[in-house]
């Protein structure tokens, strides 16, 4: 994940920059304002510096953004949060007065008000050593002409702020706008979502429905909705009509009315009568896991051929849902799950869907052939390919820049790359390969997708070696390697050269015993791509796993056959050349069927 400073950051010392960067690693707890170790650190950067520092905390209690400013100025980085007249922006912005009292300006109490915030709160102190004192300003209701009515608090001591219940503070003054705004508009705020995942079959498995409706959670954010709640229920298995069982839909129904809940995402493939049943019983949109991946999948696709094939395996997914959609039928509102294609798909009938198909799969072909030619031609050049793979957020798009000195969008997400990206990878021995980054894996991917862009993972297929990155910090890095097999299973790959890459090994700190584990298998090896570590090693072993079939020979080519001499520059690595009375005499590294072909030529 980049961690950006933003704002005045001329004229700071490295060591400073790096005490920001590390502010990124810190957390308050879930529903905290802010915490006592967070405060604490603020006041002594802030104060060593003599200048404004100002962050961002999501409600997760994670800092999304830090900036600095002057010693009584701070300009504010942007927002992407989304907002509404009922709805908060989902950010608090705390920040430091170094020479100055816990007091909002009017500066603050307006971007409070423009920008929406949680809370905008101020932080000073008389001393270096003192506790800091906290004031904060929030929006707390709407007036007659439906303008955000603010209020400020304190200043209190850090150590008061860091106990109050904020998050349940920032959920009543949600409800209390909600009821006093006229117009809700739902495609301006974030969806009020709630997860359900089901516990049944093989419930042995480490890969629990519990941790499986936490990576819901995790897409659901990716996707921009708000999650209330999640649940897990446990049955024999599935209910053919409603899916968890009459009982637990009546259960779920309240809770979706209390809680004013737009959208209701389950963690299985749901069939299109139980998706129906669902809307009708719960009275709130329903989609399911596949539904939401595509949603994912449409938001984040760049390149033609990467719409393409997502608007592709949405009408797949689409065309036996198309009859009696309810309450999701209607795409102009918005919303997780009606991204794509447009916002008319849903009132087209089968004909035209099909026809749509047949036309998308025809354009993809044509694509496909376009990289099969690029494909000949380094086939031709006999250049190496690697190709990275893994499961989603393992650090893969952040190892290619690493690697490449690449500038591609690696962020900590789920499915941040979606189109393929190959750059140029030098390596120690002086040869060169491509390196391609690809989509995440993800347990029970759909096969819409997989089918749909198996034209784009034919780079794969065609990659003299994979690179399978894994993330070894998470307590499911197993089970999220066998989902990325069972994937490059489906692919027909799992014959190729892999050599896994153990990435994220500097959150290991605590975990030694696991680090040396991972470091003595074959094939295997443990690296950080954010911060190096490894890096050299893995280079090393690249060039020597892609130089197996390449040999070093001298060569002496007779002045007459001199177009030799010109075929060892384009094929092969010329180490070195000069003129000799016979011929010329090359040193040249080439693979082994090129020397087979050159032997008369080669000196003892």
């Amino acid at each position: 994940m980049t961690q950006t400073i933003y704002g005045k950051t001329e004229g700071l010392k490295k060591q400073v920059l790096t005490q920001l960067e590390g502010i990124y690693e810190l957390r308050a707890d879930e529903g905290q304002l802010i915490s006592q170790e967070l405060a604490l650190v603020l006041r002594d950067l802030s104060d060593a510096i003599n200048r404004e520092i100002s962050l961002y905390i999501d409600r997760k209690g994670r800092v999304t953004a830090v900036a600095v400013g002057s010693d009584c100025h701070v300009e504010l980085p942007g927002t992407d949060s989304r907002r509404s007249q009922n709805r908060l922006c989902g950010v608090a912005c705390i920040h430091t007065h170094p020479s100055g009292a816990p007091r909002l300006s009017g500066v603050d109490l307006s971007a409070l008000r423009d920008l929406r915030f949680d809370a905008m709160a101020a932080m000073a102190w008389e001393t270096p050593q003192s506790e800091p004192l906290l004031s904060f300003g929030m929006i707390t209701d709407l007036d007659e002409d439906q303008q955000p009515v603010l209020q400020e608090f304190g200043p209190f001591k850090v150590k008061d702020v860091a106990a109050m219940p904020f998050g349940n503070v920032v959920h009543t003054v949600e409800k209390i706008l909600a009821k006093r705004s006229r117009n809700h508009n739902l495609a301006e705020g974030p969806e009020r979502a709630m997860l359900i995942s089901l516990a049944w079959g093989d419930t042995a498995s480490r890969w629990s429905a519990q941790d499986s409706v936490e990576e819901l959670a995790q897409l659901a954010e990716t996707a921009g909705a708000e999650v209330v709640g999640k649940f897990v229920q446990s049955r024999p298995k599935p209910d053919p009509v409603f899916f968890i069982g009459k009982g637990k839909v009546q259960e779920m129904a309240l809770f979706a009315q209390q809680e004013d809940i737009d959208l209701c995402i389950f963690d299985d493939e749901l069939s299109p009568a139980q998706q129906r049943n669902l809307e009708r019983a719960l009275g709130v949109r329903i989609i399911d896991r596949t539904g939401l991946i595509l949603d994912i999948f449409a938001k984040r696709a760049r390149t033609s051929e990467g719409k393409l094939q997502v608007e592709l395996a949405q009408l797949q997914y689409m065309l036996p849902r198309i009859m009696g959609q309810g309450t999701s039928l209607s795409r102009l509102g918005g919303g997780i799950g009606t991204r794509g294609p447009g916002e008319t798909k849903l009132e087209v009938d089968r004909r035209r869907i099909r026809d749509r198909i047949a036309f998308l799969e025809d354009q993809i072909r044509r694509m496909k052939g376009n990289r099969k030619q690029q494909q000949r031609a380094r086939n031709k050049n006999e250049v190496k390919q690697v190709c990275l793979v893994g499961y989603t957020n393992a650090g893969k798009s952040t190892l290619l820049n690493t690697l490449t000195h690449s500038d591609i969008y690696a962020q900590d997400q789920l499915f941040a790359t979606l189109d393929p990206t190959t750059r140029q990878l030098d390596l120690p021995d002086g040869s060169s390969c491509t390196l391609t980054d690809t989509v995440g894996f993800i347990q029970r991917l759909p096969h819409q997708l997989v089918a749909a862009f198996k034209s784009t993972l034919e780079v794969v297929k065609d990659a003299d070696l994979l690179l399978h990155v894994v993330d070894s910090s998470h307590e499911l890095a197993r089970e999220q390697t066998e989902a990325v097999y069972q994937v490059l299973q489906e692919l027909g790959v799992t014959d190729k050269p892999i050599l896994t890459v153990y990435n994220k090994v500097d959150r290991l700190s605590q975990h030694e015993g696991l680090r040396r584990r991972l470091e003595q298998e074959d094939n295997a090896l443990c690296i950080s791509a954010r911060t190096g570590e490894g890096v050299p090693e893995l280079l090393e072993t690249l060039a020597r796993l892609l130089g197996q079939d390449r040999v070093e020979a001298d060569l002496c080519i007779p002045y007459g056959e001199s177009r030799l001499a010109a075929r060892l520059h384009e094929e092969a690595q010329v180490l070195s050349e000069e003129y000799g009375e016979t011929g010329i005499l090359i040193r040249a590294r080439m693979d082994k069927a090129l020397a087979d072909r050159l032997a008369p030529y080669i000196q003892p």
